[in-house]
């Protein structure tokens, strides 16, 4: 047991703070205001009220946030802040400029001289001057019962306990610098300038009357090849005053950082997070929590303009926390357990917006109106209907833009693909439903798929089929080898014809090592208990410990595979489908060749990651030569392998650039799946960058897929130009008619079905959707009325 003694909330009496940032600042002031008897000290490096930076950035969430935690401090704050609404973005000699977003400037050093203002009214202890070398010492003579870690992005504390904090520090792509100016913008400004080494781009707002924040920032190479390594920062800033200076207005830019010699003051943004918050350490015999608090624990890129926000949140949480009673390490504990899944959440959104910046070019291709609405619901944390929120007349212009006559919901555009018109831009995705007899499609096949036609989406996908019997994953799982299987789907083919207006598409796969493995309900990717057949793989691996060791395939066998899906291509024409997709992700037979995690092998189809997809490829174009010209082709593919020395979505741009060369009209972009080792970071719509990168990288079509659950994301993924297709799976199992019902959402708004494209049956169904949805939210509304909860 250890013999240290552990002490209660109840008998917290002093608090060290050390770093008086606004994290260590801010919990200071809430403790002390909701405690007057707390002896709580903040000790800061620099001198009183001092500091360096420029304006910081907070939404009118988070003053809302402020002024619940201390009206007396959000008052002073809000009196300083200068508060706009627009976004203005700059791009190749036009600019776009939207409205309702709602943030507020203040400057760094303003805001924390309110907040010290406020810690000395209360009555709080503030220690200028001091650099902390040892905390453990700096407890001791405070005789703290807390020690707050708020030292800041480059935490000395944070380093010290790195074996218990385990920090995770990820340095981003782009050099960035934070200047200064005079010149004042009456927007968020968003400005681009291309060079003859790449792009350039500038953050700029105002944060006093007569201040803005001006960042630059640029890829590191673009960077170095300007030589702005080797300049000092009066040339550095004259640099960035030419490239700019049409945004400038003759006022100069300032830097205040003049400490700072050469060029240290441009940096490399680094991702902090780490994996625990809190750790106690002996001070004098007793157990001491150290915790981590603001940049010390985490750190967001500045381009959502989150840091501070999350620092006040923090320091919110932890006050809060306390305030509600119980053990010092229950509340600890609750601390870190919720600020995590907090910090995780921005950083997620953080991520995504930092790699847009890193990656312009990708986007440059695009027009300015697409490239702003790209910018805009970069983060994935803004979507369609939000941005309709803010500012409704300028994304019914978009939209009207981008369908190239009267606006219509993007996901409800039409798209031609070679000699296939799709009446709208989403898909129901393959799915397995385990459900055939010796790979004989089955009833409840025509009813599923006819279902799914039925309810909107404007194509259906079967579930991965295999060309010959050993290469189905279970014994549910359809095969398209002989003429009952053919004969069967040609009666789904042909009830989706000439029931619904959606097209069908089939889709190809060899099980490869994921083979003879029970059906999903039973044990999804586990063997058989007993009757397995063997299985083929690009090399003699299992997928898993419990799964079967696989054949190598030879070059034999990979004729005669290659010859089999030649032959189920040619049975998919005679049935009558409308697109044909070659499965080669997940895992399966041709991912398992892509996979260097799964490919060791020493001959021409092992080794690089050209030679590792030579055999798809080959496969590929044996069936696209097979498969009519005027229809359609798409490959799904891992973008992803998510496991140490597997693919990443680099080797997917690769890959993807391969099958277009090849004759693929879309990739259909999937991840994970090929190793039982992959550790997936989910969250929503989290394969969708994948595809985006694909896309506009590349310059081939994409499906986007996984976890996009609502119609106002498949419209922000396809106005932003992230794919031309989403493919909804688990939303259209609960729900068939998912498409209608989430289009029945929109009629609300002034956009509409392109009717050109609905037969009368659609627009019957579309009529009994739009009724049901009015149905729905007129009893909502009784209820509402009523006091009760609906569910």
């Amino acid at each position: 047991m250890n013999s240290i003694a552990h002490a209660t909330s109840m008998d917290l009496q002093r608090i060290l703070c050390i770093g008086g940032g606004p994290a260590g600042l801010y919990f200071a002031l809430l403790m002390k205001a909701r405690n007057p008897a707390l002896k709580i000290t903040v000790v800061e490096r620099n001198r009183p009220f001092d500091t360096f930076g420029w304006g910081v950035v907070l939404s009118d969430q988070t003053l809302a946030n402020l002024r619940a935690a201390d009206a007396e401090s959000a008052a002073l704050i809000g009196d300083d802040f200068h508060h706009w609404d627009d976004i203005q973005v700059f791009f190749k000699g036009r600019q776009v400029r939207s409205g309702g977003h709602g943030f507020c400037g203040i400057g760094r050093k303003r805001l924390l001289n309110i907040l010290q203002e406020r810690c000395l009214a209360l009555g709080v202890e503030l220690v200028f001057e001091t650099d902390v070398t040892d905390d453990q010492a700096l407890a001791a003579k405070y005789e703290a019962d807390l020690v707050i870690a708020s030292d800041g992005l480059n935490s000395r504390i944070r380093q010290r306990y790195a074996e218990v904090f385990q920090p995770d520090i990820d340095l981003r792509q782009c050099r960035f610098v934070w200047l200064g100016t005079h010149q004042t913008f009456d927007a968020f400004t968003f400005a681009f300038e291309q060079t003859e080494h790449g792009w350039f781009q500038a953050h700029a707002y105002q944060f006093d009357k007569d201040t803005s924040t001006f960042i630059v920032e640029t890829p590191e190479a673009v960077w170095q090849a300007h030589g702005l390594d080797r300049m000092e920062q009066p040339e550095a800033i004259a640099f960035c005053e030419k490239l700019f200076a049409k945004y400038l207005d003759g006022h100069s830019l300032i830097s205040n950082a003049t400490h700072l010699r050469g060029s240290a003051n441009w940096i490399r943004f680094p991702r902090v997070v780490c994996e625990h918050w809190t750790h106690r350490v002996d001070v004098g015999g007793r157990s001491v929590p150290v915790v981590l608090m603001g940049d010390a624990a985490h750190t967001a890129h500045f381009s959502i303009g989150s840091g501070t926000k999350l620092a006040l949140e923090d320091a919110i949480d932890l006050a809060n926390e306390f305030a509600a009673g119980g053990s010092t390490d229950q509340v600890l504990e609750q601390y870190e357990a919720r600020r995590s899944v907090e910090v995780l959440k921005i950083q997620n959104a953080a991520r995504n917006s930092t790699e847009w910046f890193e990656n312009v070019p990708r986007y440059t291709g695009m027009e300015i109106e697409q490239f702003a609405y790209s910018l805009l619901t970069r983060s994935q944390r803004i979507s369609h209907e939000n941005l309709r929120l803010r500012d409704t007349k300028w994304l019914g212009g978009y939209e009207q833009w981008l369908a190239g006559g009267k606006a219509v919901a993007p996901m409800l555009m039409p798209l031609k693909v070679r000699g296939l018109e799709l009446k709208n831009r989403i898909l129901v995705s393959p799915m397995a439903t385990y459900s055939a007899v010796d790979g004989v499609p089955q009833d409840f096949l025509l009813v599923h798929l006819g279902a799914r036609a039925l309810g909107g989406a404007a194509m259906v996908f079967v579930e991965m089929t295999s060309p010959t019997p050993e290469g189905r994953i279970t014994p549910g799982c359809t095969g398209l080898y002989n003429d009952a299987q053919q004969a069967a789907f040609q009666r789904i083919v042909d009830f989706v014809h000439t029931q619904s207006s959606a097209k069908i598409a089939m889709q190809l796969g060899h099980s490869g090592p994921k083979g003879s493995t029970q059906v999903g309900w039973e044990g999804t990717d586990e063997p058989l208990p007993s009757g397995n057949w063997p299985l083929l793989a690009a090399s003699a691996l299992p997928y898993g410990e419990q799964n079967q060791l696989p054949a190598a395939i030879t070059r034999a066998e990979m004729d005669t595979l290659r010859d089999q899906f030649v032959a189920s291509t040619r049975r998919t024409a005679e049935a009558g489908f409308d697109w044909l997709e070659l499965h080669c992700a997940h895992g399966y037979l041709l991912s398992a060749f892509i996979s260097p995690l799964t490919n060791l092998r020493e001959d021409e189809y092992g080794g690089s990651l050209e030679n590792r997809c030579r055999y798809p490829l080959e496969v590929f174009r044996a069936m696209r030569a097979a498969w009519p010209a005027d229809k359609p082709m798409s490959v799904r593919i891992s973008a992803h392998d998510w496991a140490q020395g597997g693919n990443t979505d680099a080797d997917a741009v690769a890959i993807a650039r391969f099958f277009k060369d090849a004759g693929a009209d879309f990739i259909d972009v999937s991840s994970g799946q090929t190793t039982r080792a992959a550790k997936p970071v989910y969250g929503r719509m989290y394969q969708t960058p994948f595809a985006d990168r694909i896309r506009n990288e590349v310059g081939i079509s994409t499906i986007a897929v996984g976890a996009i659950t609502e119609a106002d994301q498949a419209n922000s993924i396809i106005a932003a130009g992230r794919a031309d297709l989403c493919a909804i799976a688990r939303p259209h199992l609960a729900d068939p008619a998912w498409t209608l019902h989430e289009a029945a959402k929109l009629q609300s708004r002034a956009v509409d079905w392109p009717k050109q494209y609905l037969s009368g049956r659609d627009q019957m169904y579309r009529e009994i959707a739009k009724q049901q949805q009015m149905a729905a939210a007129a009893t909502a509304a009784m209820a509402a009325a009523q006091g009760e909860e609906t569910h």
